[in-house]
């Protein structure tokens, strides 16, 4: 096989090198000691901070947020970091609202919440080591009833991958100087606090705080200036490698090379044979429009519209499995290539066109289906070039072909698995 870009051998590290380990092993060291630092492993420090008197957890827990959030949307905007490329949880809000009232009330308890409490209990204090136990318990107890409560666990309030901007209607750029703006009023309330319930003698802070404070405000103003990179700069951006050739090189492509070297289109046999692959979910996106599905789509097959498209990645994202192979189609392929620019450039992986569209599968399995019959002189895009009998939807035989008649059908596989976003928890638990 040819292919018209030049291809860049990619230099690869392993994975399981040791010195990576080391790294890991260095960060948790650092962040343990910080939190041992600064008083996380004293339960009455940490108490104290709900009477007003010691407010130093909340300092420490909302700066590391909000340097992190500035940081992080700079790198965003600056196109070094792929924002879709971070794992966002889901929001169940009825959930996380009960879940947060208990672990309020375990904290303002216990003194302790779940990290804090290994802090403790790693330094050998009596109260962290219980606090850790009884987690422990409650953990065991949880997952013996979840069962009584699953459903509504996972259904009540559940509104996908949503951030504070997505809810606000706002650039990311505006809302991240909003929060630096009301984290700053907070750090100031909090001394205030410290100095008039606390009694705390705030004369002997360090006045850096102040240079740091200017610092933080404006970095986080730059990125207004940046602005968030546009769906086309995230396409460009958006890198697949593929092994080619006999001693399987690994290749790095762009998004339209990846196109243009045929590497996207999977050809029907392919796609028939992903349908009957345990090992995958197979998920078939339809984007013509309703008039064309109805009379003619794919088994299991949903109808999305291509201007709809944008509408369901919030939902494919929150939902998405290792092991998801989505397949967008059309009657040819141009629209089913706009929504897949669409998809990859929105971050979701493992996305593969229909080679040559519905007209291609009816072409490929249309045996089955005597009744559709060609149409003469039909060239116009994004047209079905068939004539049928009936508005059947996935009725017609070749919808779902008989798998003992096509089971042995021969390809050239495309499809190759990407990595998917580490889907791990937050906060200080």
């Amino acid at each position: 096989m040819e292919y018209p870009f030049p291809l860049q051998i990619l230099q690869t590290v392993s994975a399981d090198a040791p010195w990576t380990y080391l790294i890991f092993a260095l960060i948790g060291f650092g962040f343990g000691y910080v939190l041992e630092l600064a008083g996380f492993g004293n339960s009455k420090k940490l108490a104290a901070q709900f009477y007003f008197r010691e407010l130093t957890v909340l300092k420490v827990m909302f700066g590391a947020i909000v340097t992190a959030m500035v940081l992080l949307f700079t790198m965003i905007g600056l196109g070094i970091l792929n924002y879709e490329a971070i794992w966002v949880n889901p929001t169940y809000l009825w959930s996380g609202i009960l879940g947060g009232l208990i672990m309020g009330v375990g904290f303002i308890v216990g003194g302790f919440c779940p990290g804090t409490s290994l802090v403790s209990a790693m330094t050998g204090k009596i109260d962290g080591i219980f606090f850790v136990l009884g987690g422990l318990v409650g953990i065991f107890l949880f997952g013996e009833t979840v069962p009584l409560y699953d459903y509504w666990w996972q259904t009540a309030g559940f509104l996908g991958r949503l951030t504070i901007p997505d809810w606000l209607g706002l650039p990311a750029g505006v809302v991240v100087t909003i929060i630096i703006a009301m984290a700053l009023f907070m750090f100031w309330g909090s001394e205030q606090l410290e100095r008039i319930i606390g009694k705390r003698d705030m004369s002997r802070e360090p006045k850096l705080r102040l240079y740091g404070a200017v610092a933080l405000f404006a970095v986080a103003f730059g990125t207004i200036l940046i602005g968030s990179p546009s769906l086309e700069q995230k396409l460009e951006r958006t890198t697949f490698t593929r092994e080619i050739g006999i001693e399987g090189a690994s290749i790095k492509f762009s998004a339209e090379e990846l196109l243009a070297n045929r590497l996207a289109q999977v050809s029907p046999a392919e796609v028939y044979h992903t349908m009957f692959d345990n090992g995958l979910i197979t998920v078939l996106l339809d984007v013509r429009p309703e008039a064309d599905y109805n009379l003619y789509h794919l088994n299991n097959a949903l109808n999305v519209p291509l201007a709809q498209i944008p509408t369901v990645v919030p939902q494919l994202q929150s939902k998405h499995s290792p092991n998801t192979v989505y397949f967008v189609m059309s009657n040819d392929e141009v629209d089913a290539t706009a929504a897949w620019r669409i998809l990859v450039g929105s971050g979701v992986k493992n996305v593969y066109i229909l080679e040559g569209g519905l007209n291609n599968w009816i072409a490929f399995f249309g045996e089955d289906d005597p009744e559709i019959t060609p149409l003469a002189g039909v060239n116009t895009p994004e047209q079905l070039r068939y004539d049928f009998p009936a508005v059947l939807g996935s009725r017609y035989a070749s919808c779902y072909p008989n798998p003992q008649k096509w089971e042995k059908l021969e390809f050239e596989p495309i499809i190759k698995l990407e990595l998917q976003r580490d889907q791990s928890g937050g906060g200080c638990g």
